[in-house]
C-alpha cells in the first residue's frame, strides 16, 4: 500500500513537472513554428496551426521571414544597440548597486530596514510616472534621440532593485569573515574587495542577469527617448517597424523574438545554479 501511495505521489509530481515544462516551452515552440511557416500556412484557418503544412507552391519550413527581418529591416543594428545599452547598464548597475548594497547591509538599527524598503519601493514606481521628469533630464544632458539616453535612464530601475538584492546577499555573509581579515591587517576596503567580493560572485551574477534582461525588455522609455530608426533597441525597432497599422508581419516578429530570447534562455540555464544561489541570498556557513 505504501509503495502504491509513493508511486502515485511520484507520478503526480512528474505529471506536474512535465506539464509546467511544456507550458514554459510552448511560447518558444510557437515562435519557432511561426518563424519558419510560409504566409499561406500562417493564415490558413483550415490547417493544423501547431505543425507545418507545406503546399506545392509554398513549402514549409521557409526562411523568408528571417530573410525579410535581416534584409528589409535594421534588425542587426537593433541587436547591436540593445547589446551596447545592456552592457553599459550592467556596468553602471554593478558600480552603484554592489557598494551601496554592502554599505546598507552593514548598517545597524531601524534605518537600515527602512532604507531597504524605500529603495525597493523606488523600483516599483511605474515608468509612466517617471518618463516626464526624466525627459527633462535627458534634454538638459543633450542626449535626446540617442540610445545613450537609455543608458542614463535605465539605471533608475535597475540600481534600486539590484541594490536591494545585494543587501540580502551581503547580509548572508558572516561578519566574522571580514573581522578576521581586519585582524590580519586588511583595511575595510581591502576586506571588502579581497574577501567579501569573491564570496559574492553568485549575487553579482544575478545582478548582471537581471540588469541586462530588464534593460533588454524595457519599452516605454525607449519609445519616449528614441525616435531614429537606426538608434532603436531591439524591442522598439521590431514592434514599430514590423507592425504597420493593422498589418502584422507575424513571421518576422516571431523570428525577432526567437533570436533575441534564445540566447538569454541559454545563459539562464548555463548559470542556473549560481543564479538561484544569488537570488536566494546564498548563505555561507562559518
Amino acid at each position: 500500500m505504501r509503495r502504491f501511495e509513493a508511486f502515485l505521489k511520484r507520478t503526480g509530481l512528474y505529471t506536474v513537472v512535465v506539464a509546467l515544462a511544456l507550458f514554459a516551452a510552448f511560447p518558444f515552440y510557437w515562435m519557432l513554428m511561426t518563424t519558419f511557416k510560409g504566409n499561406k500556412d500562417l493564415y490558413n484557418p483550415e490547417v493544423n496551426p501547431y505543425a507545418f503544412n507545406p503546399s506545392p507552391d509554398h513549402p514549409s519550413p521557409t526562411m523568408e521571414h528571417v530573410d525579410y527581418l535581416f534584409n528589409n529591416t535594421l534588425f542587426a543594428q537593433w541587436l547591436l544597440n540593445t547589446f551596447i545599452i545592456g552592457v553599459c547598464v550592467v556596468i553602471i548597475t554593478l558600480l552603484l548597486a554592489v557598494p551601496a548594497g554592502y554599505a546598507l547591509s552593514r548598517l545597524v538599527g531601524r534605518g537600515s530596514d527602512t532604507m531597504s524598503i524605500g529603495i525597493f519601493l523606488t523600483y516599483l514606481v511605474p515608468p509612466s510616472l517617471l518618463f516626464i521628469p526624466l525627459s527633462a533630464v535627458v534634454s538638459r544632458l543633450g542626449l535626446s534621440d540617442t540610445y545613450w539616453a537609455l543608458v542614463v535612464v535605465y539605471p533608475t530601475f535597475t540600481v534600486p532593485f539590484c541594490t536591494w538584492l545585494m543587501m540580502g546577499f551581503f547580509r548572508s555573509i558572516p561578519k566574522g569573515i571580514e573581522e578576521a581579515a581586519l585582524v590580519d591587517g586588511q583595511t575595510r576596503l581591502g576586506a571588502f574587495t579581497k574577501v567579501v567580493l569573491p564570496l559574492s560572485i553568485s549575487g553579482m551574477l544575478t545582478v548582471i542577469v537581471f540588469a541586462f534582461t530588464l534593460s533588454m525588455q524595457e519599452y516605454v522609455y525607449a519609445l519616449t527617448f528614441v525616435s531614429s530608426i537606426a538608434l532603436k533597441p531591439m524591442t522598439l525597432g521590431v514592434s514599430t517597424d514590423l507592425i504597420r497599422g493593422d498589418i502584422f508581419f507575424w513571421g518576422s516578429l516571431m523570428a525577432g523574438a526567437l533570436i533575441a530570447s534564445v540566447p538569454v534562455a541559454i545563459i539562464y540555464n548555463m548559470f542556473l545554479d549560481r543564479f538561484l544561489l544569488g537570488i536566494t541570498g546564498g548563505a555561507i556557513k562559518g
